[in-house]
């Protein structure tokens, strides 16, 4: 594309670099978002990657003259002068002079929903998943998957700044990591495998290799829930740290990988946190109570009776997160000690009490977002573990190298990335927060 002194601009800018551009003609590629004609000129709200940028159409700007084919969710890129003025507060806004727009592509058909609205009102959850490649051009459905994006990222930069490192395991299995029958089964070549419930096995391994480890990867349960908080493809950040001196070492990473992750959400994501109206919680110290002191509280406090002493139905996840909130002034809480039991087999029990484990789940905002603890290190402990439970060691041969030929004290955690983020931006249901859900009713789009 010419400017109008007939020279080739060909870089783009982004719209955070508008300041730097004041007065001078850049070029934005995008979408079409809205045209809203006035008399004598008209508004083309332009859809970049990110952000929604108003530009001006008037004839005197220059000689182009606005296409009658352009149209919403036409591809488009624009040349233009970048304009800067104050706003209502006397902050700095920057809108874009149109002097010419070029058509890359033009829709075949009429958009089945309308998404240039804020949000998408009165639409049924399940049209937006039908439509996901189009319903998430909505500014507010995008801005859901920016927040993701942050919080993965922040993941990742904390933890490879405590010297983790970040790894790919396999996701056809021979055996499950979890034990018990909630997994996908495959024919592979003849053989029966699985696919994998968690990276447990391989972190695990990889402990002896690099210390500490850590990967954002799916994971696959066969189970046939149908709920608003269950998925049957989800994916989990997970981490494993060796030579800890006790499971708390592994609470204290996950605090400080919080910290960073609000954080960085509350800075660079200010945009998406604005759009949505996100209630981003402030960490200090996250406060922890033993599995069956929370019990005891449940039924002292809120005269709840259990119904499973081995772990938490929601409304008692959801009791807790209201004590906590209310009495400790935290919107997350670590519950510890769970029975051995519930627990995986790898799971180390409390030397002090065999039945239950050196373990805990983080609760945030009354819902489960994070298992973990301490692992059996010991080769015979291990051993004798498995076939306490009725497992065969010979079926896990590979995974025993670790603890036969020397493994270190260690343990790790996985946290439920749409969970995290359903929970974190009010959704009431976990597929608002996935980009493609796979549950036991939906495998397309």
């Amino acid at each position: 594309m010419k400017n109008l002194n007939g020279e080739i601009i060909t870089n783009t800018v982004e719209f955070k670099d508008f300041k730097n551009y004041d007065g001078k003609e850049v070029t934005i590629c995008g979408y079409i978002h809205r045209i809203r004609e006035m008399t004598g000129f008209a508004f083309v709200i332009v859809r970049t990657a990110r952000d929604l940028i108003q530009c001006v159409y008037a004839p005197e700007f220059s000689e182009y003259r606005l296409d009658e084919k352009l149209c919403e969710e036409a591809c488009v890129k624009v040349l233009g002068k970048v304009v800067s003025s104050k706003d209502a507060k006397g902050n700095d806004r920057y809108e874009l002079q149109i002097h010419d727009i070029k058509i890359l592509s033009l829709p075949a058909d009429n958009l089945p929903i309308v998404i240039n609205k804020k949000q998408l009102d009165n639409i049924a959850l399940s049209t937006v998943l039908d439509l996901r490649p189009i319903s998430m051009r909505n500014p507010k459905e995008r801005a859901i998957f920016k927040i993701q994006e942050g919080i993965q990222r922040g993941f990742r930069e904390f933890l490879s700044s405590q010297g983790f490192t970040e790894i790919r395991s396999p996701k056809i299995n021979f055996a499950g990591a979890e034990g018990g029958t909630n997994v996908f089964k495959l024919d592979y070549f003849g053989k029966q495998v699985y696919l994998a419930q968690s990276p447990q096995l391989y972190k695990q391994a990889l402990v002896g290799v690099f210390e500490r480890v850590f990967e954002i990867a799916p994971v696959f349960r066969a189970e046939h829930h149908d709920t608003s908080r269950h998925l049957n493809e989800y994916t989990s950040m997970d981490f494993e740290m060796g030579f800890i001196e006790s499971f708390e070492d592994i609470m204290n990473m996950e605090t400080g990988a919080l910290k960073y992750i609000m954080n960085l959400l509350k800075t660079e994501y200010a945009n998406e946190v604005e759009i949505l109206k996100a209630d981003i919680p402030e960490i200090n110290e996250i406060p922890s109570i033993k599995f069956m002191d929370a019990k005891k509280l449940l039924v002292e406090k809120f005269k709840y009776k259990p119904s499973d002493m081995k772990d938490f139905d929601p409304q008692e996840e959801e009791l807790l997160g209201k004590w906590a909130k209310k009495e400790l002034n935290s919107d997350f809480l670590f519950v510890t000690h769970y029975p051995s039991k519930k627990r995986p087999f790898y799971t180390m029990d409390d030397p002090e009490d065999p039945e239950y484990t050196l373990s805990f789940d983080l609760l945030f905002r009354g819902l489960e977002i994070t298992s973990g603890g301490q692992r059996v290190h010991d080769y015979k402990a291990q051993v004798e573990k498995m076939e306490k439970l009725g497992m065969n060691p010979a079926e896990f041969e590979t995974y025993l190298l670790l603890h036969k030929y020397g493994a270190p004290p260690h343990g790790g955690l996985g946290i439920g990335l749409e969970r995290l983020t359903m929970h974190l931006l009010g959704f009431k249901n976990v597929r608002n927060a996935t980009m493609f859900p796979r549950d036991i009713n939906r495998v397309t789009p």
